[in-house]
C-alpha cells in the first residue's frame, strides 16, 4: 500500500515543479502564447488536486500505527498545493491587467515602457517568491526526515523493550526448569538410596532365612543319628 502512496508521490513531486515553472513564466509571455500557458497550467493544477485525492485515499487504508508519517506528508503537500495556487492566482492576476491594458488600446511609448517595466517587476518578484518556495519546501522535507527518523527511533526502542522483557521470561522459565530439575534429582537420589537400603536388609534377611535353614537341617541330621 505504501508503495502506491510513494508512486503518487513522485508524479505530484515532478507535477509541482514543472508547474512553478510554467507560472514563473507566465508574466514573460504575450497574447496567445500566454492564454495557452495559462489553460495548461489550469489543466496540471487539477490533475494535482486528483493525485492528492489518491494520496489521501492510500492514507486511509495504511494501518492506523504507521499512518502518523504519512498524514504529516499529506499536510506538507496540501500546503504546497495551496501555495501554487496562490502563486497561480498571482500570476492571472498579472494576466488580467495585461488584457485589460491591451482592450484599451494604450498604445503609447510610455504606457508599453511601463507595461515593460512592470512586468519585469512582477517576474522579478515571482522570481523571489518562488525561491521562498523552494527554500519552505527544503526545510519542510528536512522537518518530515526529522519526525521520520523520530518514529523510526521509537519504533526501535519499542522493538528493544520487547526482545528485552521476551529474553527475561526466558530467562524465568530456564531458571524454574533448573529448580525443578534439582527437585526431581534429589527424588531421585532419594529412591536410590531407599533401594539400596531394601536390598542390603532383603539380603540381611536372606542370609539369616538361609542360616537358619541349615542349622535346622544339621540339628534333623544329628537327631537321626543318635536313634540309630
Amino acid at each position: 500500500m505504501s508503495s502506491d502512496f510513494e508512486s503518487y508521490e513522485q508524479d505530484f513531486a515532478v507535477l509541482t515543479a514543472d508547474i512553478t515553472g510554467r507560472i514563473g513564466r507566465v508574466p514573460k509571455l504575450l497574447g496567445d502564447e500566454k492564454k495557452q500557458m495559462v489553460a495548461n497550467i489550469e489543466k496540471q493544477l487539477e490533475e494535482a488536486r486528483e493525485l492528492l485525492e489518491q494520496m489521501e485515499l492510500e492514507v486511509r487504508e495504511i494501518p492506523p500505527q504507521s499512518r502518523g508519517m504519512y498524514s504529516s506528508r499529506m499536510r506538507s503537500y496540501k500546503q504546497e498545493m495551496g501555495k501554487l495556487e496562490a502563486d497561480f492566482k498571482r500570476s492571472r492576476i498579472a494576466y488580467s491587467d495585461e488584457v485589460r491594458n491591451e482592450l484599451l488600446g494604450d498604445d503609447g511609448n510610455s504606457s508599453e515602457n511601463q507595461l515593460i517595466k512592470l512586468r519585469e517587476e512582477r517576474a522579478h518578484l515571482l522570481d523571489n517568491t518562488e525561491r521562498l518556495e523552494r527554500s519552505s519546501r527544503r526545510l519542510e522535507a528536512g522537518y518530515q526526515i526529522a519526525v521520520e527518523t523520530e518514529q523510526i527511533g521509537q519504533e526501535m526502542l519499542e522493538n528493544l523493550s520487547h526482545d528485552r522483557e521476551k529474553i527475561q521470561r526466558a530467562r524465568e522459565r530456564l531458571r524454574e526448569t533448573d529448580a525443578n530439575l534439582g527437585k526431581s534429582s534429589r527424588i531421585l537420589t532419594g529412591m536410590l538410596r531407599s533401594s539400596k537400603l531394601w536390598r542390603r536388609q532383603g539380603l540381611k534377611i536372606w542370609l539369616a532365612a538361609m542360616g537358619f535353614g541349615l542349622l535346622s537341617l544339621l540339628l534333623k541330621n544329628k537327631q537321626v543319628g543318635n536313634i540309630h
